[in-house]
C-alpha cells in the first residue's frame, strides 16, 4: 500500500510540472488553455467530477505559471514582476469566486431537491431522534495472485499492467463474477458481503454487493468508511461522506 508521502508526491509532482510548462508556455498559449479549464469547470460540474475536479487543479497550479510568463514578456524587470503580482491577486480572486458560485449552485440545488412542503414542515413532530454515524476504518490491502475470500475459495487477481496502485487487471471469483479494469488495491466488508476495488489511477472505486450481486463503478469517489455492512464514500480525502444510496441518487452508478 502506498504511503502517505507517497501519495503527496503523486499529487503534487504532477501539478509542479504543469505550473513548469505553463511557464515555458508563450503567455497568450498559457491563457488560452486556462480559458479552457474554466469552460471544462463550468461544464463537467455536477456531471463529470472526476473531469470538473481536473480542471479546478489545472486552473489552481496554472495561474502560477502563466503569471511568471506574463512576466518574462515584460521583460522580467521590478515593472514586470510588479504586474505578474497585481494579476495574481486578480487571477485567483476570480478562480476563488467561480468555484465558490459552482459550489453554492450545487448546495441551492440539493436544497431545492430536498426540501418538504410546509404542512410537512408544520406536522413534522419536533426534535427528531438523533442518530450518530460511526465509521470502521476500510481494511486496503494491495493483492497479487491467489488470496484469501471471507466467503471460503480463494480469489484471484490477474494483473495486465504494472502490478502496483497504477496498475490494472481483474478479479475472479469462485462463483464466476469478474471484475475487471480494477487496481491490487482491494478489501471486502464486514462480514464479507461487499468487496471493493480502487480504480486505476485512484480515479473511483468499485463496489459489488456480492448478495444482490450489484456492480458499482464510482467515478470521483473514495471509500471512506463502513457503518454496519454499508459502504460510506465521499468525494476526496477531505470530503464529507455520504452512504451508498445517497451517492447512486446522484447518478453515479453503472
Amino acid at each position: 500500500m502506498a504511503t502517505p508521502v507517497a501519495r503527496w508526491f503523486a499529487r503534487v509532482l504532477p501539478a509542479a510540472a504543469w505550473t513548469g510548462l505553463v511557464a515555458l508556455l508563450p503567455w497568450w498559449v498559457g491563457l488560452s488553455v486556462l480559458l479552457l479549464f474554466v469552460a471544462g469547470a463550468i461544464a463537467f460540474d455536477r456531471r463529470i467530477v472526476h473531469y470538473a475536479e481536473l480542471c479546478r487543479r489545472g486552473l489552481r497550479w496554472g495561474l502560477p505559471g502563466l503569471l511568471f510568463a506574463v512576466q518574462r514578456a515584460l521583460g522580467g524587470d521590478l515593472l514586470a514582476w510588479g504586474a505578474a503580482l497585481l494579476g495574481a491577486l486578480v487571477g485567483f480572486s476570480l478562480v476563488a469566486l467561480m468555484e465558490s458560485l459552482l459550489d453554492h449552485r450545487v448546495r441551492l440545488s440539493t436544497a431545492a431537491a430536498v426540501s418538504p412542503e410546509w404542512s410537512e414542515l408544520a406536522l413534522a413532530p419536533v426534535g427528531p431522534a438523533a442518530h450518530i454515524i460511526e465509521l470502521s476504518r476500510v481494511n486496503w490491502c494491495e493483492v497479487a495472485g491467489e488470496f484469501a475470500d471471507p466467503a471460503g475459495d480463494p480469489v484471484r487477481f490477474e494483473s495486465n499492467g504494472n502490478g502496483h496502485g497504477n496498475g490494472r487487471g481483474r478479479y475472479v471469483f469462485a462463483e464466476g463474477r469478474v471484475i475487471d479494469k480494477a487496481s491490487p488495491r482491494c478489501c471486502f466488508g464486514p462480514g464479507g458481503r461487499w468487496f471493493a476495488a480502487s480504480l486505476p489511477g485512484g480515479r473511483g472505486e468499485v463496489l459489488w454487493d456480492r448478495r444482490s450481486d450489484h456492480l458499482h463503478r464510482l467515478m470521483g469517489w473514495q471509500l471512506s468508511g463502513w457503518e454496519g455492512e454499508q459502504p460510506w464514500l465521499a468525494r476526496g480525502s477531505d470530503g464529507v461522506p455520504a452512504p451508498l444510496h445517497e451517492v447512486l441518487g446522484q447518478g453515479r452508478r453503472r
